[in-house]
């Protein structure tokens, strides 16, 4: 069959439909693809091989590719691509995609299919791919035509950039040797809209603020390109600064008006201050978790996304716009803070907690609190390393104890998928190689996806993957304690993790003392070759969960 098809293509003139996909791609931007090679790509495949463009990244499972390409989505702002087969190479895709899908990055799949006079049969492999992708794509195509290749993938492209969302390609397997009229079209120079505001346009939003007795800011991650202007006016405005975990690391946590992180894991008096707050301004943020936030405070938002307005949060007045552009305005145009008395209350629960902090991240013992375990993480990272998190409960304990020095944090932060820590970290590596990477994870995350250990072999990424083993998953088994629930199904079976990954080319180390965690560390990060340290963690219950 395929020495029909080879035949079939060189009687043609002219590129295929593969090679024109990846010279369009290419045009775009796009300088690696994630996945896994099946049968109804390899006509995709022999193309790839053809060309040095765009590196294929060859992963062990599809769910890694799709976590990979949303992760140099988040990272860099640009579009991450994936491949797959069809079928359960679809299937395996849809995990990574969901993370995608909810947290806004900017991912395109594009998929093998049945071939065209096989669709809608019984074929092997065969389910209709549109029905299968709906709720995770915007966009989602079946290329029925060579000659429609370019304007499908342009489609694809520019909704996927324009509007941060997943869109798809399902291309049958016959189709990608098929010779093409389609030409690659140069990439169209985007310039972004932006409102222009003056700060008597403002006026509404400057009039609420100032009648405040009781302000608060609430930044989330639009918040990064005006995080100097966020502290500026939350100082001039007598304003306590919580943020949301995407946006922990915009400022420094020496900053004088932060108190950290609000909702589980974050600082755990900020909720009592917030909750007493009368005029609330959210700044590039979608993140109001029940229970931690105000219930009759007047909130106004700012997001560069209309579409953010008002999800899920009772707002009073919406501005649209780069807070980079509005945030200054505001500065300009609020009253200096009289209310000290609000100002100390603040001040007072930012103080208790950062004594707390410092001495949780003190604590000795073996096996080692989780608190003492993300202080030496916290001492030995670079200052703009990318720290890679995985769902789960070093998460909350990263947000909880974690003082920023402004590093990168890549997670999952709405879909919220165990596993996602290792991929993204491979991701960060390739997309920023100069840049130190470091992926915490949990025994249980690892686990989901120990075979891409082989992946930074394969590919020679000096990351570093702290593994927190306590021998459990242990946010569920939290939950379970505090819910008065029997516990099933959360202690885990682990390998020897060092052996592991020492059997996988990387460096190994253990940890089962906090006396050497800091210089074990210190060798880890400076390895020549990937390296996993495997810290004997104590199986604490978190103090904010909840069942």
């Amino acid at each position: 069959m395929q020495q029909n098809i080879r035949m079939d293509t060189e009687a043609l003139s002219g590129k295929t439909v593969a090679e024109q996909l990846l010279e369009q791609l290419r045009i775009w931007g796009v300088k690696r693809m994630y996945g896994v090679v099946g049968d109804a790509i390899l006509g995709l495949m022999d193309a790839i091989a053809k060309q040095d463009k765009i590196q294929f990244i060859a992963v062990k499972h599809e769910s890694t590719a799709a976590m990979m390409a949303s992760a140099e989505a988040k990272l860099t702002g640009g579009l991450g691509v994936c491949i797959a087969t069809m079928g359960p190479g679809l299937g395996n895709l849809l995990n990574g995609l969901g993370d995608a899908y909810k947290d806004k990055a900017s991912v395109l799949a594009i998929t093998g299919q049945a071939p065209t006079d096989k669709i809608g049969t019984d074929y092997k492999q065969y389910v209709n791919q549109q029905e299968l992708i709906k709720p995770l794509a915007q966009y989602s195509t079946l290329l029925a035509h060579p000659d429609a290749i370019i304007k499908v993938l342009n489609k694809a492209m520019h909704m996927s950039l324009v509007k941060g969302t997943v869109t798809h390609l399902s291309v049958p397997k016959d189709m990608f040797t098929r010779g093409t009229k389609a030409m690659p079209r140069p990439k169209p120079l985007l310039l972004k809209g932006t409102y222009h505001f003056e700060a008597e346009g403002l006026k509404q939003a400057i009039d609420i603020m100032n009648l405040a007795q009781r302000p608060m800011i609430l930044a989330g991650v639009g918040a990064r390109n005006a995080a100097k202007h966020v502290e500026t006016l939350a100082e001039k405005w007598g304003a306590g600064l919580l943020v949301s975990l995407g946006a922990k690391t915009i400022l420094p946590d020496t900053s004088p008006n932060l108190l950290g992180g609000i909702g589980q894991g974050g600082n755990p008096y900020a909720a009592q201050v917030f909750t007493q707050a009368d005029v609330v301004l959210l700044i590039g943020d979608t993140w109001w978790p029940e229970g931690y936030v105000p219930q009759n405070a007047r909130i106004i938002q700012i997001d560069y996304m209309q579409e953010n307005i008002g999800k899920g949060i009772p707002i009073e007045l919406g501005i649209v716009g780069d807070s980079a552009t509005i945030v200054p305005l505001l500065v300009e145009g609020v009253q200096q803070s009289t209310h000290t008395t609000w100002k100390s209350q603040w001040q007072g629960m930012r103080q208790k907690w950062v004594q707390q902090n410092e001495q949780e991240g003190n604590q000795t013992g073996s096996p080692i609190h989780p608190s003492r375990i993300v202080r030496a993480i916290e001492k030995s990272v670079q200052p703009n390393a990318i720290l890679t998190l995985d769902t789960g409960d070093v998460t909350v304990w990263m947000n909880r104890n974690f003082r920023s020095q402004q590093q990168e944090m890549l997670f999952s932060g709405e879909w919220r998928t165990m596993g996602f820590g290792l991929p993204a970290a491979l991701a960060a590596k390739l997309c920023m190689p100069e840049k130190q990477v470091v992926a915490i994870v949990g025994d249980g995350g690892l686990e989901m996806v120990l075979a891409d250990l082989l992946t930074a072999t394969r590919y020679n990424l000096q990351i570093t993957v702290i593994v927190f083993n306590n021998g459990y998953l242990q946010m569920e088994r939290d939950k379970m304690i505090v819910s008065g629930f029997n516990q099933e199904g959360t202690d885990l079976t682990n390998p020897d993790f060092v052996t592991l990954a020492q059997a996988c080319s990387w460096n190994g180390y253990r940890i089962d003392s906090d006396t050497k965690l800091e210089e074990i560390l210190q060798q880890a990060l400076a390895s020549n070759r990937p390296a996993l340290v495997e810290v004997l963690t104590a199986p604490v219950v978190h103090p904010e969960t909840k069942g």
